[in-house]
């Protein structure tokens, strides 16, 4: 299995202290603070340990309070708030440090047939017609904090493949749009609760950067600050993140340095598996270098 693969798995892997209390260990990707998507799937995975195994995640709402600490495990308190015929009721508080940085109300429903229809996916290439990510020039790279450089050089868990490319180190102005096919870098078991911590984990890359390709900014300047505010996530159909998901992001309106961007994520075959929606602060310091 790739390391990273194996890395991300044991991430998921929660030590369990007490019936509704769960410790999971932090890892340091190369961002500043510990990545939003972590804590996601983390959370998500915690809740899921107190629910019945006939009952998945249908949605999930999430607020990031503070920034993590990369250095020091999080503790989660899932708060059983409801358990009735068909569905499950979850809170969770992650805590650092004595205090909470992250909160998550979670719903769970065991699978029942009914209506169906979904929204028909955009008309983009296939992940494997396009180019894998080339590595930034060695002259670039060295103008790049050592933590940024560590970020854009190491090959995570999950492959990416953006059907539009852009240069992060020279955006120009674009749609707010984008679509990112993306998959995890091997195999894993057939586990469905995992699948959905994953794509809880993977849904926060790519997502809050669709609000600022109208304003030709990117994260790599040092003027720019970017952080996740909330999160939300549903789970439509059964996924698979060991299989390729093309992510297709928009976002209807920035303003207030907030940022509201919205993604479908869709199989090959063009099922729509899960819809996401965060609003994340994208401020700018006209005076920083």
């Amino acid at each position: 299995m790739h390391e990273k693969v194996a890395e991300l798995l044991d991430l998921m892997r929660l030590e369990r202290l007490e019936d509704n209390l769960f410790r999971g260990q932090s890892r340091d990707i190369g961002t500043r603070f510990v990545f939003g998507g972590q804590v996601l799937g983390q959370a998500l995975g915690a809740a899921q340990r107190t629910v019945e195994t006939t009952r998945l995640a249908h949605s999930l709402h999430a607020y990031f309070l503070r920034a993590g600490d990369i250095d020091h495990p999080i503790v989660y308190q899932v708060d059983q708030t409801r358990d009735g015929g068909s569905f499950s009721a979850r809170r969770v508080t992650a805590i650092q440090h004595g205090q909470p940085i992250f909160v998550m109300s979670a719903s769970f429903h065991r699978a029942e047939p009914g209506l169906q229809h979904q929204m028909s996916p955009p008309d983009v290439p296939k992940p494997e017609d396009l180019p894998e990510r080339q590595p930034l020039p060695p002259e670039a790279l060295a103008k790049l904090s050592p933590k940024t450089q560590r970020w854009l050089t190491t090959r995570g868990a999950f492959e990416f493949r953006p059907v539009y490319p852009r240069d992060e180190l020279a955006p120009t102005k674009r749609p707010p749009n984008q679509q990112i096919w993306f998959r995890l870098s091997d195999q894993i078991d057939d586990d469905p609760a995992l699948h959905q911590a994953l794509l809880a984990y993977a849904s926060d890359f790519h997502l809050i950067g669709t609000s600022t390709l109208p304003h030709a900014v990117s994260y790599l300047q040092p003027n720019v600050r970017m952080a996740s505010l909330d999160h939300a996530l549903w789970f439509h159909r059964p996924l698979r993140v060991d299989e390729w998901l093309l992510y297709a992001c928009d976002s209807p309106s920035m303003q207030d340095s907030r940022g509201l961007a919205r993604g479908s994520i869709y199989t090959r075959d063009g099922v729509l598996v899960a819809s996401t929606a965060q609003e994340g602060l994208v401020r700018i310091d006209n005076d920083a270098g």
